[in-house]
């Protein structure tokens, strides 16, 4: 039987096991693919604590990590139009990618581009996405400053990028060990604590014409967001109370294929770097899902399956 790794109550990493479980089979709008690549997301040990989005279902245990995949399509479920067996194709998972075999709804699915490995492919259906949808509700002018508030994960990665392609000048705040990494990504980089807020308005004078908060809690209410005076230029992808109290809002996901097909086309063009840093073959997932958890991380962390 298949293996996937998943975790069988609330709690740490002493919840975390393999299981073998059945090959799954498509329903109406599905698609099943052969997962050669799997994203690592902190969202995947939040979910395993018992945290979930406001309003979200609390799943069904035992639940396989991960929400994003790419792979080659193995079979197609009833209705499924614009994607055929042997496709290779990334998207977003129905229950769970860290596993031989993956159901993606359809219309967050699709096809690879040749020149985009299925490493980063694996990666963009979650953080990329976010970080263009977060970017697509600021709706910021060529020429503002944005202020992305914890540049060095995967959001802030791809938000700094897809940022720079708009035309927009991005100063991020990140740990003091991150700063050469931020400066490759062409941003100034502000370090966390104490004083943060002064030091990026000595970072852009002019004043930032729009925050992405990437962090939440005290970063986003205290020290930050005291910089926007237009507090409709204030999104978080990390704490939707503490935004909404400032008057800002959480990201709107569009979560469509053609959001997907964006992000893909601005890897293939070279425009955006998903910055896979480190990848781990599918039985280290509990390795994998550590090196996210512990924050160490300066970019993309990725499992792979064979062929």
């Amino acid at each position: 039987m298949p293996q996937a790794y998943a975790y069988t109550a609330f709690g740490g990493p002493e919840v975390e096991t393999f299981l073998d479980l059945p090959k799954p089979s498509p329903g109406p709008g599905q698609v099943l693919i052969k997962v050669r690549a799997a994203g690592v997301n902190p969202v995947d040990w939040k979910k395993r604590t018992g945290y979930r989005p406001q309003g979200a279902p609390a799943p069904a245990l035992p639940a396989v990590f991960g929400g994003e995949a790419a792979g080659v399509v193995e079979l197609i479920g009833p209705g499924v139009t614009g994607i055929a067996v042997g496709d290779e194709v990334f998207g977003q998972t129905v229950a769970g990618a860290w596993a031989e075999w993956a159901l993606l709804p359809a219309e967050l699915t699709a096809r690879r581009p040749p020149s985009v490995s299925f490493e980063d492919a694996a990666t963009l259906p979650i953080a990329a996405a976010t970080a263009h949808d977060a970017l697509v509700q600021l709706a910021l002018p060529a020429g503002a400053t944005l202020l992305i508030i914890g540049v060095g994960g995967g959001v802030g990665v791809a938000a700094a990028q897809i940022a720079r392609i708009q035309g927009l000048t991005v100063i991020g705040t990140a740990s003091a060990g991150k700063k050469d990494f931020v400066e490759s990504l062409d941003v100034v980089p502000v370090e966390y604590g104490e004083g943060v807020a002064d030091r990026v308005r000595a970072a852009a004078p002019q004043g930032v014409d729009g925050i992405l908060d990437l962090v939440g809690g005290h970063a986003l209410e205290e020290e930050v967001a005291g910089l926007l005076s237009d507090r409709t230029k204030l999104v978080s992808a990390a704490d939707r109370e503490t935004v909404a109290r400032l008057g800002g809002a959480p990201v709107a996901r569009l979560r469509t294929r053609a959001v997907l097909d964006q992000v893909a086309a601005w890897v293939a063009d070279g425009l955006l770097n998903p910055r896979v840093v480190e990848v781990f073959p599918l039985p280290e997932a509990a390795q994998a899902l550590h090196r996210v958890e512990g924050g160490h991380a300066r970019g993309k962390v990725v499992l792979t399956n064979p062929a």
